[in-house]
């Protein structure tokens, strides 16, 4: 895991469906997926909240716990999605990082998100490894009718 991919939200892009897709190049196995290389290293500062907030959108803050008004609606609505959906809080990640620091953080997520089959990472939104399980994704894939 690498503080690049922290994005201001809190979410941990190395986590995404769509930035293991990428590292694993799902599409040559057959797996159609869209890419994502991660909000910070794709220069976006933050997918989800920089249309809402000027203080992201504008790189005037690095991370959402900064804001005079963290937790914000916007956020809030975000985390709970996620906390329903994906059983992971942005939220939490945040009061995380600035509570202990962002290597503590890091090394609780690398722990927390482990493959315990190869050690490679489990993926937030669908729960699988790319790395080790790209054939039963793919498959997944095929009988759900996903296309990316």
């Amino acid at each position: 895991m690498e503080k690049i991919l922290i994005a201001p939200c809190g979410m941990n892009c190395a986590l995404c469906s769509s930035y293991l897709a990428q590292k694993y190049d799902m599409k040559s196995k057959g797996v159609q997926k869209s890419y994502c290389a991660g909000c910070r290293p794709r220069g976006k500062n933050c997918a989800f909240m920089k249309k809402n907030c000027d203080l992201i959108g504008e790189g005037r803050i690095s991370y959402c716990f900064q804001c005079e008004q963290f937790p914000c609606k916007n956020l809030k609505h975000l985390d709970e999605r996620y906390r329903t959906k994906y059983h992971m809080s942005m939220i939490e990640n945040l009061k995380d990082i600035k509570a202990s620091s962002m290597d503590k953080f890091l090394a609780r997520e690398e722990k927390k998100w482990k493959c315990p089959t190869c050690g490679g990472v489990v993926c937030c939104h669908d729960g699988f490894c790319y790395y080790c399980e790209s054939e039963d994704l793919k498959k997944k894939k095929k009988k759900e009718g996903w296309t990316g």
